[in-house]
């Protein structure tokens, strides 16, 4: 019997072999496309929510995420970063702590798309308490008005506006000026809608309309004074962050 079967088994195996090797490259050719599985690596954004009122980002973390994703091959050639999303909720943030976990449940991934791995872990994000603060608007003018005009007066609206940002970051010393203004080619009294520069990039604003309206008073030089007094401004203008060129 055993022999039997022995002799059936090896009759023309090179014929069966070379049968199913035909069969299985036959079967890597046809198999659908949507019945095989590829792996993809992934760049994203690390979006921070939730995060205490009274509470300040002072250090943003390093916002991205490394994925390995594995899906359908019809299905991962089209995937892109924008496709999925990832929020670190910091509701129960603390400014004592630093370090905080990333865990998968975090990420949303289209449907048909599994995470094999990502990284980092862990992401480092540093927190202070806010300090707001009011801060004076000082209009900053650049040089002087043209040859038989002279700046008698600088006003500004508002003359204060309120700010906010890390306590670190805000410093009693600190003013708010306004984008420059070129006096050189103004001959008559002027008023200007211009923008508010805050001294560092971590504060911000806590108006609905982060402008001022400064208003320059400039009147022709009368000659027989102008000698003495033709460049001197008035006490109204003592409060200007002046640029001479």
């Amino acid at each position: 019997m055993k022999i039997m079967i022995r002799e059936i088994i090896l009759r023309n195996w090179q014929l069966k072999v070379l049968a199913l090797f035909l069969a299985l490259v036959l079967w890597i050719i046809l198999i659908p496309e949507e019945k095989t599985f590829a792996e993809k690596n992934l760049t994203i954004n690390l979006e921070l929510v939730n995060i205490p009122p009274e509470v300040e980002v002072l250090e943003p973390p390093a916002t991205s995420l490394n994925l390995k994703i594995r899906a359908r091959k019809r299905l991962i050639n089209d995937l892109r970063p924008e496709n999925f999303s990832a929020q670190l909720d910091m509701s129960r943030a603390s400014i004592y702590q630093q370090e905080y976990l990333i865990e998968a449940g975090m990420i949303k991934v289209p449907a048909g798309v599994e995470i094999v791995s990502f990284s980092p872990a862990y992401v480092h994000v540093k927190l202070e308490r806010t300090r707001k603060l009011e801060m004076e608007v000082v209009p900053t003018i650049i040089g002087r008005p043209p040859d038989g005009y002279h700046l008698v007066r600088v006003e500004v609206n508002p003359t204060r506006v309120m700010v906010a940002g890390p306590e670190s970051k805000v410093r009693a010393r600190d003013k708010v000026i306004t984008s420059p203004i070129d006096a050189s080619t103004i001959n008559t009294s002027t008023v200007l809608d211009v923008d508010l520069i805050l001294p560092r990039p971590e504060l911000r604003l806590l108006t609905p309309y982060p402008r001022a309206r400064v208003t320059l008073i400039i009147e022709k030089t009368d000659s027989r004074i102008s000698g003495a007094a033709g460049g001197k401004q008035t006490a109204g203008s003592s409060n200007l962050a002046r640029l001479d060129l």
